[in-house]
């Protein structure tokens, strides 16, 4: 069988075995998988800007921000989002988080390396700067309490089990998308772009352009991220807007492994799971998940993901050595 097609089996399965299994847990269980689901939505939007495109961006909270900000002021100041345009609103998080990609990415795009990493950090500062002094709109430190959840029909997301099928439902249809996006001829060529851009410039690729739309792209998901969160969390304040939230997308694409989409879905409830867990054991719980981070990094630097390739290549190390042993002690 195809190596691809068991992946994506494989894939299937783990997702069914997570949307049968967390709803017949504790209410604690299932709201951490919903932001653990919420969360890898963004994730993997930082997944197709540094695995795919290699563009590592420290400014993809922003987007999270604009999308969470916006659902909760809506629904709060104007009761927008709490019936069946719930869906509307999810649609102009998503286009209001890609139309900022797109001004920021006029800036961004037009630098690589650790300038981008800098611009990108200097660019999401500036949506922290303003989530935190407009307390007009967005309330300043005390952030947003967003008290009400959708309700349309005979469905109340108030529920946490509905919610979080709501949000598994977009997550599955966020990660099909991606994928098709990065399997498709415009995401081979920004794997190309990733690996050699000046060969796909001789080639007649307009780099930038790919580039661009691509962190449109990313935008978008991470706003579509930020309008679930906001119903997920409850609250939406500067938090979410901080270095920290893109610092941890971004480790956790790399604790999953980049350029593999489902890593950052790994990656994202590993961290979620750890950080609970570690909390209630230790105080100092953020140097040991640092000590992950660090030590996934050293020894894994193609991630979780990575393993299995890792693990064949031992093997076919060792074979070459049994074989070598076996070529010398047979007799001429």
């Amino acid at each position: 069988m195809n190596s691809q097609l068991v992946k994506i089996l494989l894939v299937i399965a783990a997702l069914a075995a997570v949307a049968v299994a967390v709803p017949n847990t504790n209410s604690f269980v299932i709201l951490l998988a919903t932001r653990a689901l919420a969360f890898a939505i963004l994730v993997m939007s930082v997944d197709i800007l540094l695995g795919y495109t290699g563009l590592a961006s420290l400014g993809q909270a922003a987007y999270l921000g604009v999308g969470a900000y916006a659902a909760a002021i809506l629904a709060t100041r104007y009761h927008i989002g709490l019936g069946w345009d719930f869906w509307l609103v999810c649609l102009f998080g998503i286009l209001l988080s890609a139309a900022l990609a797109a001004v920021f990415g006029l800036l961004a795009i037009r630098a690589t390396g650790v300038y981008f990493l800098m611009i990108t950090l200097a660019l999401g500062q500036c949506v922290w700067g303003l989530a935190y002094r407009w307390n007009s709109l967005t309330g300043g430190d005390n952030g947003i309490n967003v008290r009400e959840r959708p309700k349309f029909g005979g469905i109340d997301f108030a529920n946490d089990v509905t919610f979080f099928y709501v949000v598994f439902g977009f997550f599955a249809v966020s990660l099909l998308a991606m994928y098709t996006l990065v399997r498709s001829p415009f995401g081979k060529s920004l794997a190309g772009i990733r690996e050699r851009e000046l060969r796909m410039q001789i080639l007649g690729y307009n780099t930038w352009l790919h580039k661009y739309i691509a962190f449109i792209i990313a935008g978008g998901f991470g706003g579509l991220s930020g309008v679930l969160w906001a119903h997920t969390a409850g609250i939406v304040s500067p938090v979410n807007v901080e270095l920290t939230t893109s610092v941890d997308a971004l480790l956790m694409a790399v604790l999953g492994g980049a350029g593999t989409l489902v890593g950052g879905v790994i990656g994202s409830f590993i961290v979620f799971g750890l950080r609970e867990y570690l909390s209630t054991l230790v105080p100092w719980w953020q140097y040991v998940l640092g000590g992950v981070y660090v030590l996934t990094i050293f020894y894994l630097p193609t991630g979780l993901m990575g393993i299995p390739e890792r693990i064949r290549q031992y093997r076919m190390k060792n074979s070459r050595q049994e074989t070598s042993k076996e070529t010398k002690a047979a007799p001429h």
